[in-house]
């Protein structure tokens, strides 16, 4: 899926708490927005592998919700709001397809690595590659929840947001063409 749904997916999940408690808006704002990002991170390295944590990445999200729900405070929501967004970016690359760059050519059945098990999660491929139009369609609906609750420049950004995704979405399948062959 594309960064911008993962970012989107992770707004929706704390939009009702923002909702409910608004002196944290920002905050689980900043924390979903940038833990929504995190994973990709690992584009350098093995992607979907160094930073994508999708069955023990838990672990740290069980401790980070409950210290937020004990002593809420900025830094203890924001960063239960990062961890959440970060758990579930890696946990949702399962359902989309490989990390490989032109997926309709060339299938892995890679989706992203269980660094409990030591092995690979194959791909479910219901969404078919980042990009891909059930994925700019994700990212559209994932998005309403932020733009109905956050305000100002949260806001400007998931709209920003949206319309680079449907962008990109237009022009996915031409980028292999213009990706040098080194980034491959």
């Amino acid at each position: 899926m594309m960064a911008t749904t993962h970012v989107f997916a992770g707004l929706a999940v704390v939009a009702p708490i923002a909702y409910a408690a608004p002196e944290f808006a920002i905050a689980l704002a900043v924390g979903a927005i940038l833990g929504g990002l995190a994973p990709d991170f690992d584009l350098v390295a093995v992607h979907r592998r160094t930073l994508h944590f999708p069955l023990s990445g838990l672990a740290v999200v069980v401790p980070a919700v409950g210290i937020a729900v004990s002593v809420p405070s900025s830094a203890t929501v924001g960063f239960a709001a990062f961890a959440v967004a970060a758990w579930l970016h890696a946990a949702s690359d399962a359902i989309g397809g490989g990390p490989e760059m032109d997926p309709w050519n060339d299938r892995s059945e890679r989706a992203v690595y269980d660094h409990v098990r030591g092995r690979w999660i194959r791909p479910r491929r219901w969404i078919r590659y980042d990009g891909a139009p059930e994925d700019a369609a994700l990212a559209v609906v994932l998005a309403i929840p932020a733009v109905l609750v956050f305000d100002d420049w949260i806001s400007a950004v998931v709209l920003g947001g949206v319309a680079v995704s449907l962008v990109y979405a237009l022009v996915r399948r031409e980028l292999v063409a213009w990706v040098p062959d080194w980034l491959e």
